[in-house]
């Protein structure tokens, strides 16, 4: 989800940069920088840190499985092997 607030500063801040002669403009454009900004933002289908904390957590738990069933894999090999 996009955080609402820091997409208003970033508007408000991309406002800041027009030049005070054309003034009137400003709010207009607050409002479309606004727009545009949270429209290319939702295409991008961004995740949360939440949601990627809990992704990279179970990727750090799934490589520690595939360690330990190659090991085993390994040690299975090798005992066929003597044989």
């Amino acid at each position: 989800m996009i955080d609402v607030l820091k997409l208003d500063e970033l508007a408000r801040r991309l406002t800041g940069m027009i030049p005070e002669d054309i003034k009137g403009a400003r709010e207009d454009l607050n409002k479309n920088f606004r727009s545009v900004l949270q429209s290319s933002l939702q295409r991008l289908e961004l995740v949360t840190r939440d949601e990627f904390e809990v992704q990279r957590e179970i990727l750090r738990r799934t490589r520690k499985k595939l360690e330990q069933l190659e090991q085993q894999l390994a040690e299975i090999e090798t005992a066929r092997s003597s044989d």
